[in-house]
């Protein structure tokens, strides 16, 4: 809960910026989900998974300026909390970015970039594989009011895998040149089985490595322990009936259909969220794979990419042996999660595993100015930075393979 005291919020947030020398400490925010069971690697306890009718805390999200978009839930879900010195909640991190966004964000990109931090960091943590499904482009999300989103994963090294370590994506390479929406449509029909599976291509999900999925992509999240950076937005679409030995409520395939167009165009509006030329990309595993790519020469610590490809978020890894000190500055404002190790982020105590201890915001005046990452623990440092919109245009980009190797094939079957 809020702080009741009244402070206007723009006050509070330079208190808490001032004693936070630039920095904002946050909560956790844990979120639940109905559709698969928890995997159980959160750090919680044991019986802090389970939340009765919500369903269970399959997510973590990070740094979250974003409500979860759950069916039953406090209406905060989803959002993280700053704390201050004494770990006292005192506003939502939407409500701090919101009250003086030019403090947080720097004054330029506050004034080009009036939807906030526009991206959403988490921890998937699931138990059995996520439903086939799509997230609608920016042209069909904002019919409802909502954002697109793009996403992309990184699989930390050293975590269990999970029963089912591979994503199911898009659709194989026939299916959008003979007739995508007849080959699909069926499914959505009938829905009683995880059949429409078969029509997607299954990739590994490799430790230390990744995927982006543009919005548009159809797919299927294995159960590795994922670190996801994404657009600010929960809008999906699902198109599978059946997974983890039930049906899913077919209303998830309308979530974010206007009313209107489930009316007059049932099973197949939902088809229209589909890149079809994405889904059906014979190189699509070139295309979207993500490797760590470094970042300069190491010196007392090392940094790689780990997202990257998108103007619309990036991310990095740092690592700092133990007993060294690395010092970094940033293209504007970002969040971290500590993974691993004990050490002091911008004189801040941080401790991976501890959720009270590993997440802070640096705001745009410190990022952007030299700033120390210290590891005062015996182990490595292991640190998670997440960047929003148009942060940093220095980040990779991956070279289109295989555009002068395959003729156009553009998709058929699509509704008048």
């Amino acid at each position: 809960m809020t702080d009741n005291r009244a402070e206007s919020p723009r006050a509070l947030v330079e208190e808490l910026l001032n004693s936070g020398g630039g920095v904002l400490r946050l909560a956790p925010a844990f979120v639940a989900r109905d559709l698969v069971p928890p995997g159980r690697r959160l750090g919680l306890p044991e019986d802090g998974y389970d939340l009765d009718g919500r369903g269970f805390v399959c997510e973590r999200w990070l740094g979250s300026t974003t409500r979860a978009d759950n069916r039953v839930g406090p209406p905060d879900e989803g959002l993280g909390y700053v704390v201050d010195g004494e770990g006292r909640p005192r506003l939502t991190l939407r409500e701090a970015v919101s009250a003086d966004p030019a403090a947080i964000m720097g004054e330029a990109y506050a004034a080009t970039h009036p939807q906030g931090l526009g991206r959403l960091a988490k921890l998937l943590d699931y138990g059995a594989r996520i439903p086939y499904h799509v997230h609608p482009t920016q042209q069909f999300a904002e019919l409802v009011g909502r954002r697109s989103k793009d996403e992309a994963y990184y699989f930390p090294a050293g975590v269990d895998m999970g029963p089912h370590p591979e994503t199911f994506f898009g659709v194989h390479p026939w299916i959008a040149r003979e007739g995508a929406y007849e080959v699909l449509l069926p499914y959505l029909v009938d829905w009683n089985s995880d059949l429409i599976l078969r029509h997607a291509r299954a990739e590994l999900q490799v430790p230390d490595e990744g995927f982006q999925v543009p919005s548009g992509v159809l797919h299927a999240p294995g159960t590795a322990l994922t670190v996801e950076l994404q657009e600010d937005s929960d809008v999906f679409a699902m198109f599978q009936a059946l997974n983890a030995g039930r049906i899913i409520s077919k209303d998830l395939l309308f979530k974010d259909v206007r009313p209107q167009d489930r009316r007059a165009h049932a099973e197949r509006f939902p088809l229209r969220f589909v890149e079809w030329e994405l889904n059906a990309d014979p190189f699509f595993y070139e295309n979207n794979h993500l490797t760590p790519q470094p970042v300069g020469e190491p010196v007392d610590g090392r940094e790689w990419w780990i997202f990257y490809n998108s103007r619309r978020f990036s991310g990095k890894k740092v690592v700092v042996p133990a007993g060294q000190s690395h010092t970094t500055t940033e293209r504007g404002v970002y969040s971290i999660l500590v993974w691993a190790g004990t050490g002091r982020y911008c004189g801040h105590d941080v401790r991976g595993g501890d959720a009270d201890r590993d997440e802070l915001l640096v705001s745009y005046d410190v990022a952007t100015a030299p700033h120390v990452v210290e590891n005062t623990g015996d182990g490595d440092l292991v640190v998670f930075l997440f960047f929003g919109p148009d942060i940093n245009d220095d980040a990779p980009t991956i070279p289109p393979y295989g555009a002068a190797l395959m003729p156009d094939h553009p998709p058929t079957g699509r509704p008048m």
